[in-house]
């Protein structure tokens, strides 16, 4: 993409994606994802019914009577999306691709991480980690992750989520909010998804196509797999397939939010032909 095309698109995506978040997700964000950590405030004297664990016992030494340690919730946090670049991304079939809405969630999430003072950094993977961008504050740094969203050409077509997830619970060691955006075609990964929940808070946002609930009777039609490049002729007027094809995705469906569930990983789903504001908000008020 030529740069003064990239600088239109990234502009646009600023004062879409920056006004979303100013107006309407500021609050939300902020009583939505608490700083996880608790940091060592002050010392004060004993009260009755406070914690014994509490006590300091090195002042308490020094004085002569009970002194505890006060601690408070850690605020700033630590964000990281991990984004599926893989070829199945390049699907839609509505309004926008699939990418497209990667893009524009990824972008409202940026800006409403640096408005609240935290750290964002992204994870973009396929079946491989394609690119790590650490942590960092600031609107300068928000919009170099957009122009990534927008440019970037991952070297493979595959999908390995569980392999992005063990590289992202090695690489980030600060408890951390990570958002990890994918229409979720792969499997195996439940493992890692709660090994990474155990010291992280992770949400899983999927975004998918109509087209992948349900086939259109439209005869006979040539589909190809983005991710392995294999061609098959379907037969769209089969009424069988159709629904067998609409039942294999929502037994899909029912699968991937029994993971979600067991691992302890908030999901919301949203299509391409969807409001993600109205998604983005009803995640917000239901973790607040």
């Amino acid at each position: 993409m030529e740069t003064s095309e990239l600088l239109k698109k990234v502009r646009k995506i600023e004062i879409k994606t920056r006004g979303l978040s100013k107006n309407i997700f500021a609050g939300e964000y902020h009583s939505a994802f608490k700083g996880r950590g608790m940091t060592f405030a002050e010392v004060r004297e004993y009260q009755y019914g406070d914690d014994i664990r509490s006590v300091d016992w090195n002042v308490t030494a020094r004085f002569g009577h009970p002194y505890i340690k006060v601690f408070e919730e850690e605020r700033e946090l630590t964000v990281v999306l991990l984004i599926d670049v893989s070829g199945s991304r390049e699907f839609g079939t509505v309004t926008q691709l699939k990418k497209d809405i990667f893009t524009e969630v990824a972008a409202t999430l940026a800006f409403s991480t640096i408005q609240n003072n935290d750290k964002i950094g992204v994870i973009f993977f396929s079946d491989k980690i394609e690119k790590f961008i650490p942590p960092k504050k600031g609107k300068k740094h928000v919009l170099r992750i957009i122009r990534e969203l927008i440019d970037f050409h991952p070297e493979s077509t595959k999908t390995d989520i569980a392999g992005a997830l063990r590289y992202f619970t090695n690489a980030i060691k600060k408890s951390s909010t990570a958002f990890i955006i994918s229409d979720f075609i792969d499997k195996s990964f439940e493992r890692d998804l709660m090994i990474a929940n155990r010291k992280h808070d992770i949400v899983a946002l999927q975004v998918f196509d109509q087209r992948e609930t349900e086939l259109p009777n439209v005869g006979l039609v040539k589909l190809k797999d983005a991710e392995s490049g294999e061609r098959i002729w379907v037969d769209t007027s089969d009424k069988r397939l159709r629904t067998s094809y609409k039942h294999a995705w929502g037994e899909g469906q029912l699968a991937l939010q029994k993971s979600f569930s067991k691992s302890g990983v908030d999901l919301v789903s949203m299509s391409t032909s969807e409001d993600y504001v109205r998604v983005l908000m009803k995640l917000f008020k239901m973790r607040a």
